[in-house]
Order: structure tokens, then C-alpha cells, then sequence
């Protein structure tokens, strides 16, 4: 079983959706996530609450149209990996 960060295990299902597709896919935007997942852009906004929340996701600014964000997985959690995968 491949170990994962305590923080992860008390988010939502579409949480987790939305991590594993900014871990595939790299930064997106939250209209690009609703795309990519087949979520509702409500649930998607959510889940990036719930993840920006437990400091997963990082939420920066999306150059190509200012009233944007780009969302992409925060430095910590390659951090997590990396000491897990050390264990």
C-alpha cells in the first residue's frame, strides 16, 4: 500500500479527483479542472477550498487572464512524497 499523507485521508472524494488531475496534468485553471474532471465548476471550487485548506494545493496568478487562478499542487505535498517514499 503506497503511504499517504494523514491530511488527504479526511478529504471529499472530489478532492481527491481534483488532486490526481493536477498531478497528471500540471497547473490549471478552475474552469480547466471542471473540464479535465467532468465536475461541476461548484464542486470544483469546493474541492480546491477543501484542498487549499489542508495546504495541498497552491493558488497562484493565471498570466493569461488576471481574473484567473492557477491552481497546482502545493510544494508540500512533494515534500510528503519524497519523505514517505524515503520510509
Amino acid at each position: 500500500m503506497t503511504d499517504v499523507p494523514d491530511r488527504l485521508y479526511d478529504l471529499p472524494p472530489s478532492a481527491k479527483l481534483v488532486l490526481k488531475v493536477l498531478e497528471v496534468d500540471g497547473a490549471m485553471t478552475q474552469g480547466q479542472i471542471a473540464a479535465e474532471s467532468r465536475l461541476s465548476k461548484r464542486t470544483v471550487r469546493f474541492a480546491l477550498e477543501s484542498l487549499r485548506e489542508a495546504d495541498v494545493v497552491h493558488e497562484g496568478v493565471y498570466f493569461r487572464d488576471a481574473r484567473k487562478s492557477l491552481y497546482s499542487i502545493a510544494d508540500s505535498m512533494s515534500t510528503d512524497e519524497s519523505t514517505a517514499a524515503s520510509d
